[in-house]
């Protein structure tokens, strides 16, 4: 007689702990390229991106969620194109997310701006890589990212002559393979303001607005929060994280270029799924990577920078080692 099996307790993992089973969304990195760490949601890898994105299976990310280096007009030691080969340079990149993402899948470019050498104008670089990537792909919105920690500069224009103020903003790309890309705000809503608390308590009277809004009283309802505003602002004033103290106690210099966790965490939010599938090809310091973790979703980190990828373990803790 077949003894009777033994009841296993089902237990549901915190994003950051170990998944048992493989969720049937994550993509492995390719066998001929070695991970330089791994989670049981992601892994990290030293490599030129366009080698590994060619090696990865089509339809099989749900996300990009990146930021390029800038066309800026001072050279950076992590690398950067000038501003009027951005575009092309660019281009092998877009080819290969394209083929990547899954039909309802999404990019999203981080993408400041520059200004043109020795005058006080703005580069257009940006600009015509959008127009650029909408031969390929639909250009669901734009978004800008305002940094209200940012120092002045550049300080020839803004702090020396006084003649322009303070570039503060990114531009942030929101681009999709359908016109109908996953995605749902109700995951990023905005707590409510007192004014509006007060107007769901005490109620609105319906009435045509004079500027034409038809506010009707579906707009008492209590809906868990406002629909945010295409203006993300978000400070970047990351100085004391336990990333920047490992990498201080190890002295490794950390990357200078980091955007806020609060950043990929809206999009990852907006356009996926837990379970889904999260690709950053120009990962630097990872931060997508701890993002999507953090939100239960699986992650590819690519960064060409041995030096940046390897001090970006301590994102995940200080016991996390190198494979």
């Amino acid at each position: 007689m077949a003894k009777p099996r033994r009841r296993v307790p089902q237990q549901t993992p915190h994003p950051s702990r170990v998944r048992e089973v493989p969720h049937p969304g994550r993509v492995s990195l390719p066998s001929q390229f070695h991970p330089l760490y791994e989670t049981s949601w992601g892994q990290a890898v030293v490599a030129d991106s366009l080698e590994v994105m060619r090696a990865l299976p089509s339809d099989s990310i749900d996300l990009v969620m990146t930021s390029p280096p800038f066309a800026l007009k001072r050279k950076k030691e992590y690398g950067n194109k000038d501003a009027h080969e951005y575009v092309a340079w660019f281009q092998p990149f877009a080819v290969e997310v394209h083929r990547l993402l899954k039909p309802a899948g999404s990019l999203v470019i981080d993408i400041g701006g520059t200004w043109n050498a020795g005058k006080p104008t703005r580069s257009v670089y940006q600009y015509e890589l959008l127009i650029r990537l909408t031969e390929t792909f639909h250009f669901a919105q734009d978004f800008f990212w305002h940094n209200p920690a940012k120092l002045p500069s550049p300080a020839e224009w803004v702090t020396v002559r006084r003649i322009r103020v303070t570039d503060a903003v990114n531009t942030v790309w929101w681009l999709s393979k359908t016109e109908w890309p996953k995605a749902d705000n109700k995951r990023v809503l905005r707590p409510y303001s007192d004014s509006m608390k007060s107007l769901i308590k005490n109620g609105y009277k319906a009435k045509l607005r004079p500027s034409g809004h038809d506010i009707s009283t579906n707009f008492r309802r209590d809906l868990g929060g406002s629909i945010p505003h295409n203006l993300l602002q978000i400070s970047n004033t990351d100085s004391n994280s336990a990333y920047l103290r490992m990498c201080a106690s190890k002295a490794i210099k950390p990357h200078p270029a980091r955007f806020p966790q609060a950043l990929p965490e809206f999009f990852i939010k907006l356009l996926t799924d837990p379970g889904d599938m999260v690709l950053d090809p120009f990962a630097g310091s990872n931060v997508t990577g701890r993002a999507a973790e953090d939100l239960g979703r699986y992650w590819l980190a690519i960064e060409l920078s041995t030096e940046y990828l390897k001090a970006s373990k301590f994102r995940f803790g200080p016991q996390m080692s190198l494979v």
